[in-house]
């Protein structure tokens, strides 16, 4: 069962997995589920173009980027191998590339995975910042938001009816069943990630069902849940039922006092990076972590 914070926060766990291998994903989600964590979540970047990756978010000038970005398989497979051998953990996108996939297969694979995991996917989106990896996956990158919306609403109309249809500037389709219908209802939640930007708490009031945010700062978390209940509250949404996931970088928000600020922020869940390099490692930093932040 998932245990929680002192004040009440859920707690999740991120893993980089590469075909390098750091950890079979059903063998470290079993070990996540066992230590009383609530989500295991994994990332995605489809195919990298050469040199693509000289510039990236939070890279120093003069660092070569990291090579996980190269190597990580598809996540909805991953996340099917983890649910195989759990049976209450959440398992999360962190974050799934909207733009760089058909919506209409995505909306399949995604609902599959809620079916066959008996309702415990999390889509964690984003619209990515790899501009040549976007263009060569479908994506328009100058207008990748808006590109991720379309999508997102027509994968919701997918979820939702027995016969869908949806006219989009980015996707179009006449009335079609597409099966499995998610367990979740109306469907998993979709998550957005970024970091805070007046766009962003918009987008997340009007078509999101939550924030996943990337920050090291809870005053820049409170700052963003207070404008997006601001919108929430001009569009009729009730705030209680938009959700904030901070997701941490590395190594940050293991502590019970760094919790506490964090909860103080309106934070309802965190979830933390792992740092293992296999999965003796990772198994030992999970007691380690459950120890630290559920005590």
């Amino acid at each position: 069962m998932a245990r929680t914070t002192a004040q009440g926060m859920g707690v999740g766990v991120f893993q980089i997995l590469t075909d390098c291998s750091i950890g079979d994903p059903a063998i470290v989600a079993k070990q996540a589920e066992a230590q009383g964590f609530a989500s295991y979540w994994v990332p995605e970047h489809a195919a990298i173009p050469e040199g693509s990756c000289d510039e990236y978010p939070g890279k120093a000038a003069g660092d070569e980027p990291p090579d996980y970005l190269f190597q990580m398989p598809d996540p909805f497979i991953a996340l099917t191998r983890a649910a195989s051998l759990t049976s209450e953990i959440r398992l999360g996108t962190g974050i799934a590339l909207v733009p760089e996939r058909n919506p209409i297969l995505t909306a399949k694979e995604i609902a599959s995975v809620d079916h066959y995991s008996r309702g415990r996917v999390i889509y964690g989106i984003g619209a990515g910042w790899n501009e040549p990896e976007c263009t060569l996956m479908g994506g328009d990158f100058e207008h990748r938001w808006g590109q991720t919306k379309d999508y997102i609403l027509a994968m919701k109309a997918l979820w939702t009816g027995e016969y869908a249809e949806y006219h989009g500037k980015y996707v179009d389709f006449p009335r079609i069943v597409c099966r499995p219908s998610p367990v979740q209802k109306p469907h998993p939640p979709v998550m957005l990630g970024s970091i805070g930007s007046p766009r962003v708490y918009k987008r997340v009031a009007q078509w999101g069902d939550g924030w996943l945010p990337f920050s090291i700062d809870p005053q820049e978390i409170a700052d963003g849940k207070a404008e997006i209940d601001k919108h929430a509250k001009a569009l009729g949404r009730d705030p209680a039922t938009i959700d904030v996931t901070v997701f941490a970088p590395d190594g940050l928000f293991r502590t019970a006092a760094e919790l506490r600020e964090l909860a103080a922020s309106g934070a309802s869940n965190v979830v933390l990076w792992l740092q293992g390099q296999n999965e003796d490692e990772i198994g030992e930093e999970l007691a380690t972590l459950a120890a630290a932040v559920f005590a």
